[in-house]
């Protein structure tokens, strides 16, 4: 029997954040487990478009995810010193693939900017795979977005502007 695959995996980070630690406030995330933020991806799924993200299939079974979401549904980057030091808006092929889906589903919901958060790996020379799931700056920039801080040590914020 083949085995089941999912993006998340069943040890590590991914498997106990299921993407919801920026989606969460402190006190929310310290008070859920693993299973509640699992449920809380899946209502967001379930809760009709815009989808919270987009997925990666190789073989019929998932190999990668990518959140994307209006800002307002990240309270921790809505606070975070990474956003504050980048001011007002103005990887792998399955890495790059799934950056080009999420930009497509962002402008075709209505964004008329797109950022990321991704990890300098230059400065933070210790950073495993669960740590890079970010991105890096070089797959952003490759993608057309502009790196437009990096004043927080080993994390940057890039943008990329609808096309008007």
């Amino acid at each position: 029997m083949a085995r089941r695959r999912t993006p998340f995996g069943v040890r590590g980070e991914p498997s106990r954040c299921w993407c919801r630690f920026v989606a969460l406030t402190g006190a929310e995330w310290n008070d859920s487990v693993p299973g509640d933020r699992k449920n809380q991806l899946r209502e967001k799924f379930d809760a009709g478009t815009p989808a919270p993200g987009v997925l990666a299939f190789r073989d019929g079974q998932p190999v990668g995810w990518c959140a994307v979401e209006p800002r307002g549904c990240y309270p921790r980057i809505l606070r975070s010193q990474v956003l504050k030091a980048a001011g007002p808006a103005a990887s792998s092929q399955v890495a790059a693939a799934l950056l080009q889906a999420a930009v497509g589903h962002a402008l075709a919901h209505g964004a008329g900017v797109v950022e990321g958060y991704p990890v300098i790996p230059e400065h933070r020379p210790k950073a495993g795979p669960a740590d890079l799931y970010h991105g890096t700056p070089k797959l952003f920039l490759a993608a057309g977005f502009e790196e437009v801080s990096h004043a927080v040590p080993g994390r940057a914020v890039v943008r990329l502007v609808a096309p008007s």
